[in-house]
Protein backbone atom coordinates (compact mmCIF):
# COMPACT_ATOMS: atom_id res chain seq x y z
CA UNK A 1 0.00 0.00 0.00
CA UNK A 2 1.33 3.44 -0.90
CA UNK A 3 1.62 6.00 1.82
CA UNK A 4 -0.17 9.24 1.02
CA UNK A 5 1.11 12.36 2.70
CA UNK A 6 -1.78 14.68 3.34
CA UNK A 7 -1.48 17.98 5.08
CA UNK A 8 -4.18 18.93 7.52
CA UNK A 9 -4.67 22.68 7.66
CA UNK A 10 -7.21 25.20 6.44
CA UNK A 11 -7.49 25.43 2.67
CA UNK A 12 -8.96 28.25 0.66
CA UNK A 13 -10.79 27.49 -2.57
CA UNK A 14 -9.37 29.97 -5.07
CA UNK A 15 -11.27 28.73 -8.12
CA UNK A 16 -14.00 26.28 -9.03
CA UNK A 17 -13.63 24.73 -12.47
CA UNK A 18 -16.25 22.86 -14.44
CA UNK A 19 -15.47 19.50 -15.98
CA UNK A 20 -16.97 17.63 -18.94
CA UNK A 21 -19.05 15.75 -16.37
CA UNK A 22 -21.93 17.95 -15.11
CA UNK A 23 -21.84 16.01 -11.83
CA UNK A 24 -18.18 16.90 -11.13
CA UNK A 25 -16.46 20.15 -10.16
CA UNK A 26 -12.76 20.81 -9.56
CA UNK A 27 -12.03 22.89 -6.46
CA UNK A 28 -8.60 24.53 -6.89
CA UNK A 29 -6.93 25.38 -3.58
CA UNK A 30 -4.40 27.94 -2.40
CA UNK A 31 -1.85 25.24 -1.53
CA UNK A 32 -0.98 21.59 -2.06
CA UNK A 33 -3.36 19.23 -0.30
CA UNK A 34 -1.78 15.89 -1.35
CA UNK A 35 1.40 14.83 -3.10
CA UNK A 36 -0.11 11.57 -4.39
CA UNK A 37 -3.50 10.98 -5.92
CA UNK A 38 -6.18 9.66 -3.61
CA UNK A 39 -9.53 8.54 -5.04
CA UNK A 40 -12.51 7.66 -2.90
CA UNK A 41 -15.65 6.18 -4.43
CA UNK A 42 -17.68 6.16 -1.22
CA UNK A 43 -17.61 7.24 2.42
CA UNK A 44 -16.47 3.82 3.62
CA UNK A 45 -13.33 4.02 1.46
CA UNK A 46 -12.61 7.49 2.89
CA UNK A 47 -13.13 6.64 6.56
CA UNK A 48 -9.38 6.70 7.40
CA UNK A 49 -8.60 9.86 5.43
CA UNK A 50 -9.03 12.97 7.57
CA UNK A 51 -10.11 15.33 4.77
CA UNK A 52 -12.07 12.96 2.53
CA UNK A 53 -14.05 11.56 5.45
CA UNK A 54 -15.18 15.10 6.37
CA UNK A 55 -16.13 15.92 2.78
CA UNK A 56 -18.27 12.76 2.59
CA UNK A 57 -20.36 14.12 5.46
CA UNK A 58 -21.78 16.60 2.93
CA UNK A 59 -25.04 15.18 1.58
CA UNK A 60 -24.95 14.44 -2.15
CA UNK A 61 -21.23 13.76 -2.60
CA UNK A 62 -20.62 10.47 -4.40
CA UNK A 63 -16.83 10.40 -4.94
CA UNK A 64 -13.64 12.44 -4.53
CA UNK A 65 -10.23 12.82 -6.15
CA UNK A 66 -7.60 14.62 -4.08
CA UNK A 67 -4.30 15.57 -5.74
CA UNK A 68 -1.77 18.40 -5.77
CA UNK A 69 -3.68 21.64 -5.18
CA UNK A 70 -7.19 20.48 -6.00
CA UNK A 71 -10.13 18.32 -4.99
CA UNK A 72 -12.51 17.03 -7.64
CA UNK A 73 -15.94 16.39 -6.18
CA UNK A 74 -18.53 14.21 -7.87
CA UNK A 75 -22.12 14.59 -6.75
CA UNK A 76 -25.18 12.43 -7.06
CA UNK A 77 -27.30 13.54 -10.06
CA UNK A 78 -30.15 14.66 -7.80
CA UNK A 79 -27.91 16.87 -5.62
CA UNK A 80 -27.53 20.60 -6.28
CA UNK A 81 -24.15 22.31 -6.72
CA UNK A 82 -25.46 25.48 -5.10
CA UNK A 83 -25.63 23.70 -1.75
CA UNK A 84 -22.65 21.37 -2.11
CA UNK A 85 -20.09 23.91 -3.33
CA UNK A 86 -20.59 26.16 -0.31
CA UNK A 87 -20.31 23.23 2.07
CA UNK A 88 -17.12 22.02 0.35
CA UNK A 89 -15.57 25.49 0.77
CA UNK A 90 -16.58 25.63 4.43
CA UNK A 91 -15.30 22.12 5.17
CA UNK A 92 -11.92 22.75 3.56
CA UNK A 93 -11.52 25.94 5.60
CA UNK A 94 -11.95 23.94 8.79
CA UNK A 95 -9.67 20.93 8.20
Amino acid sequence: MLSMRVQTMPYEVVEIQTTPNPNALKFVLNQVIATQAASFFNAEAAKDHSIASRLFLIPGISSLLILNDFVTVNKQPSAQWKTISGEVRDTLKKV
